[in-house]
């Protein structure tokens, strides 16, 4: 982050990168409730699904796997600067919404961003720092680390679901309808094709920012669904499908390029 250039361009991105998950939001809740008629809980999964992407341990890596290093730190403000208070205050505040069990208010979860946040202030710390604090040797290290946590993410993923699956609480095999197809095509196609809209007559959309806005879901979706009483299975069904599209798209993209 130390060798982050700030310009109108990176910045004004991560303004974007904010309405463009809100946009896709509202278009996820407007399907939700006036398309496929989803229950309360289904509802509350399907509007954070088009607000929540995977973007620190599959977003990086991929990052540097497909764009190469020099555009890691743009992603890495994404990461913290967008996904990560939209995730710890929006797509908690939809659980708590939509959800049956209770959760706590938006006062807890903006101070836990504020003060239980060492990815923040780190990145805020990377900010500021002058880049001769950044020697080449401890960047390259870091991408390294980064490009690293991508086999660590999918198996993440699928450990997560394993566990989940064996306690009974989501199916072994996803499900897959109608709901899975609008949670596979607002994480995916909606929210970056939003961002890359609203961002196309102002600035020079950084590439990193894109490829994070179409990131699949996060696996703390599905602790947002236990933890607020949301649809287990369709968060995992949209985790699950989200992450398979992605892998696939990952692979075909790392050949041909």
């Amino acid at each position: 982050m130390a060798r982050l250039e700030i310009t109108v361009d990176v910045g004004g991105g991560l303004a974007l990168g904010w309405l463009a998950l809100g946009g896709a939001a509202l278009v996820g809740h407007v399907l939700a409730t006036r398309v496929l008629d989803l229950s309360r809980p289904a509802t509350g999964v399907l509007v954070n699904t088009a607000m929540h992407g995977n973007t620190a341990y599959l977003g990086l890596p991929l990052c540097v796997a497909l764009l190469g290093t020099e555009h890691l730190s743009e992603a890495v403000a994404y990461d913290v600067l967008v996904q990560l208070p939209i995730f710890l205050i929006g797509v908690a505040g939809v659980g708590a919404t939509f959800g049956t069990a209770g959760g706590g208010g938006w006062e807890e979860r903006l101070r836990a961003f504020l003060l239980r946040n060492p990815p923040l202030w780190g990145t805020v710390a990377g900010l500021l720092a002058p880049a001769a604090l950044a020697p080449d040797l401890l960047v390259d290290a870091t991408r390294f680390l980064v490009l690293a946590m991508l086999p660590v993410g999918f198996f993440a993923v699928g450990v997560t679901m394993g566990a989940e699956s064996e306690q009974g609480a989501i199916p072994l095999v996803p499900r897959f309808g109608a709901p899975e197809a609008a949670a596979v095509g607002l994480r995916l196609v909606v929210a970056p094709l939003l961002l890359l809209a609203l961002a196309t007559p102002l600035i020079d959309l950084p590439p990193a920012y894109l490829l994070q806005a179409a990131t699949p879901v996060g696996i703390s979706g599905l602790v947002v669904a236990h933890v607020y009483g949301l649809d287990m299975g369709f968060a995992a069904a949209a985790i699950a499908w989200t992450t398979a599209v992605v892998l696939v798209a990952a692979l075909a993209a790392g050949i041909l390029l």
